[in-house]
């Protein structure tokens, strides 16, 4: 009767173990998982200048980098004589795209087509080589890789008097 009370304690363990056995979740699953947990709209660290660096608060950092671009593509473009060429124009909008790379593009929007062709071409050529040589911009980062970015950056045309 020991034995087989025996045999059959071996037999349960054995059959036991299967019931520990875990199922490995697939690869593809795990990372479809982890793709829809991330926010692709938001960065973890936006792009920065050297100004900004020292700067520990996210929220103050940020409105120093957009401040700094901001104050830097008015005092370039009120160098040039488009305040006077284009008195109608207050504000531009700058599309900026900062690439991986720490490259910047820029890209003007206009609000509407009271702009003829020619001239947004001409002002589009002056912001061009405006900012073709502004300080380096360290992009943004999501989850520690550098990423591209892109804004909208209004940039008021101060008109001296």
């Amino acid at each position: 009767m020991k034995k087989i009370i025996q045999v059959f304690l071996l037999l349960l363990v054995i059959q036991s173990c299967q019931y520990f056995d875990k199922q490995v979740p697939d690869e593809k699953q795990l990372l479809e998982q982890e793709l829809k947990k991330i926010n692709w709209e938001e960065v973890d660290e936006f792009p920065s200048v050297l100004q900004c660096d020292t700067i520990k608060d996210e929220v103050v950092k940020k409105q120093c980098f957009f401040d700094y671009l901001s104050q830097t593509i008015q005092e370039r473009i009120g160098i040039d004589t488009f305040r006077v060429e284009y008195p109608e124009i207050d504000t531009i909008n700058v599309k900026i795209t900062v690439n991986p790379d720490s490259s910047l593009q820029f890209e003007t929007q206009y609000p509407n087509d009271s702009i003829p062709l020619a001239d947004k071409t001409k002002i589009d050529s002056i912001l061009s080589s405006r900012l073709s040589d502004l300080p380096k911009v360290e992009p943004a980062i999501k989850r520690g890789v550098k990423v591209k970015t892109q804004f909208v950056l209004p940039v008021i045309i101060k008109m001296e008097k």
